[in-house]
Order: structure tokens, then sequence, then C-alpha cells
């Protein structure tokens, strides 16, 4: 008995331990986004007081209007959804064609094609720039938002990603029976690996809509008018050289990132909601 009530104390301790590192983890995460929300709701002497404000204020609609009349935030909004759900729905596509050929299909060259497109991920994207803006020169998509989905459609660790995910969880008998059955490899892809795969296209639309809303350097070169910008492009022209208002400044970054928390619990909850499906029907 004395034994059992010992173990009973270790679990509880151990358990209360993990829920104290988690709890930590969870206000680590949210502080930042809270401390933003703060600084978007409170004047600007709050903000550069000593000690600063830590409660919301009342300046969240004064500062959000002082964005809106400083930048077109909601064109920009509107062009960085357009980008990032085209770009992420083409990857998610492409990527998975080209990881069901590269897990299924049996072709000369195979593994070195796999490994040079595995080496273009260790490549800094910095270093492309320039032989990318020339391209879009000469195609004329200065200023156009076509300059940065297109480039964005295809993507290594997409390719990568999908292949892995594919070659252990669709059984290469399930695809022999289908293409003796008379499938074609593309019905032989939308029957049967897209079903299977929904969690990893989950997951692969959370990491590329998120880094395609966050990309600063690509758009800043290519958009050149106000009319194309995208949302982090707008929100350079809330800083001042000479006055700098923090509450308006971070009033925009907040509600730049409402959106992105919108669609990420979207995809999370598909996600979970794919892989607690998956393990119901096994």
């Amino acid at each position: 008995m004395s034994e059992t009530i010992k173990h009973n104390n270790r679990f509880s301790i151990s358990k209360a331990f993990v829920y104290v590192l988690l709890s930590i983890a969870a206000f680590l995460s949210i502080f930042p986004l809270y401390w933003m929300f703060v600084m978007a709701t409170n004047h600007n002497s709050a903000i550069n007081s000593v000690p600063p404000a830590f409660l919301p204020g009342g300046e969240l609609v004064t500062n959000f209007t002082n964005v809106v009349n400083t930048i077109d935030f909601f064109g920009a909004i509107w062009n960085s959804l357009i980008v990032s759900a085209v770009t992420t729905v083409g990857v998610l596509f492409l990527c998975s064609l080209a990881g069901f050929a590269f897990a299924k299909f049996h072709f000369k060259g195979k593994n070195f094609l796999f490994i040079a497109i595995l080496v273009t991920m260790m490549i800094p994207p910095q270093l492309g720039l320039i032989p990318q803006y020339i391209i879009i020169t000469k195609l004329d998509w200065l200023n156009d938002l076509r300059a940065i989905i297109v480039p964005g459609l295809i993507d290594a660790f997409g390719i990568f990603w999908m292949r892995q995910y594919i070659s252990s969880n669709v059984p290469d008998e399930l695809v022999d029976a289908a293409r003796i059955d008379g499938c074609t490899n593309f019905r032989v892809y939308w029957n049967i690996a897209v079903p299977v795969i929904i969690p990893a296209f989950a997951t692969l639309a959370i990491i590329k809509f998120m880094y395609i809303w966050n990309d600063f350097l690509w758009p800043l070169v290519v958009l050149r008018e106000d009319s194309s910008f995208t949302i982090q492009v707008a929100l350079r022209g809330l800083i001042d050289n000479y006055v700098r208002d923090n509450g308006m400044i971070l009033s925009g970054t907040f509600w730049a990132t409402v959106p992105l928390i919108i669609i990420f619990l979207l995809l999370n909850r598909l996600f979970i909601a794919s892989l607690t499906e998956g393990a119901v029907k096994s």
C-alpha cells in the first residue's frame, strides 16, 4: 500500500512539474502578442513611460484610424491574402505531385534529382535575388503580384515533406492494385494519395502561408507602387524618420497579425481532425 502511495505521489509531482513547464512555455509564447496588443491600445506617451503600461488602454480605435489614414492597410491585407492563398494552394498541389512521383515512381536519375532539390535548401534565398529580378524584369512583372506568386509555387522543403509522408503512409500495394484496375497515375494520386495526406497538406499549408505572409525582402524588391504592396511592405510606411508613433506602429502590426492567427487556427483544427479521423478508422 505504501509503495502504491509513493508511486502515486511521484506521478502527481511529475505531472504537476510538466504542467508548470507547459504553463511557462504558453505564457512566454502568448506574452509577445499580448504586449503588442497593449501597445496598440495605448498612447505613445504611455508606451514611452517608465514603467510602461501593462494593461490595455483606450486608444485602440484612434491608433488604428491613424494606421488607415497613413497607409492603404486594407488594400495591402487583400494583396497579402491573394499572394499567400494562391501560392499556398499551388505549393500544395505541385509539391504533392512531385512528392508522389519521387515516392512511388521509378525512373532514371530519381535519387540524383531528389538530392539536387535538397541541396537547394542550403542556398540562402538572398543569393537568388539578382537573377530572379532580371527574370521578373524581362517578363514585365514589376509591380505585379505574379512576381511574388510564381517564384514561390515550387518549394524544396514541400517536395521533401510530401515525399517522406507519402512514402510512409501510402502503401505500395494499394498503388499497384489501383494501377491493375486501370487507374491512371493522376487518378491514383488524386483518389488514393490525396485523402491519406490531408494532415501533410495542413502542416505544409501552415508553414508556407506564414512564410509568404511574413516575407518582406522579395516583395520590397519587386513592388514599387502603393496599390501593389503586401502588408509587410506597407507597414514600413508607418515609420517616420522624425516622429515615431509606437502606438500606431504596433496597432498596424497587431491587426496585420490577426488574419494570420485565424488561418493558423483553422488549419490547425483541420490537422488535428485529420489525425483523429485516421486513428479512428484504423
